[in-house]
């Protein structure tokens, strides 16, 4: 369903970055990067009718959803895109760590109840893996086998701080309903600030 490239997607977030560097953006935007290759693959699989379930930091998933470019500025513009809400296009984040899970959950019990053909995506981040809501989310799901994928984007950082800090070697063997990619991201945790390497501090307005 996606018609977007890599290219497009990085040219997008270069766009928004230069936007907090010119001071149109006077709070904190999460921006994607590092990640384009394996988004690109999995919404491969995304059909329009799917569920999207994304995190605060989602905007590669709504442009790949199929989410228009310049929808998504001005909610950036407004500072409305850490949580986003297209009924239209079935597609939904929200800026709680793991506050998503459960509902995709829901979700796709109904589709199941329904005999409905669509599937539902839930995208977190490893720090949302280490979140009660997402182990109880996923063995739900297992349990009853619905439509729902939920995809692990590990950067290896949560609030800065890798995984190995938090938990030490530990590591989950979850169900076959949750996917793992790991990634090397463009920008840091925040995504920006004038305390971020690599990018320019905004002139006061």
């Amino acid at each position: 369903m996606n018609t977007l490239s890599k290219n497009d997607l990085i040219k997008f977030e270069d766009r928004i970055k230069a936007l907090w560097e010119d001071g149109m953006l006077p709070y904190l935007v999460h921006l994607s990067g590092g990640n384009e290759d394996q988004l690109i693959d999995i919404f491969k699989e995304v059909h329009p009718d799917d569920w999207v379930f994304s995190t605060h930091r989602s905007h590669y998933h709504y442009l790949l959803k199929g989410g228009s470019p310049e929808k998504l500025e001005k909610l950036i513009l407004e500072g409305s895109s850490i949580q986003i809400l297209d009924s239209e296009m079935n597609f939904y984040s929200s800026g709680i760590v793991a506050g998503c899970p459960g509902i995709a959950a829901g979700v796709a019990l109904g589709i199941k109840m329904r005999n409905e053909h669509s599937r539902v995506w839930c995208f977190i981040g490893d720090g949302g893996e280490d979140e009660g809501h997402f182990y109880e989310a996923v063995r739900y799901a297992d349990g009853w086998d619905l439509p729902c994928t939920f995809v692990i984007e590990d950067n290896n950082r949560s609030v800065e701080t890798p995984k190995k800090e938090r938990y030490g070697h530990s590591e989950i063997k979850w169900p076959s309903c949750v996917r793992r990619y790991n990634y090397n991201p463009t920008y840091p945790h925040a995504g920006t600030g004038g305390w971020v390497k690599g990018f320019k501090v905004p002139p006061k307005k």
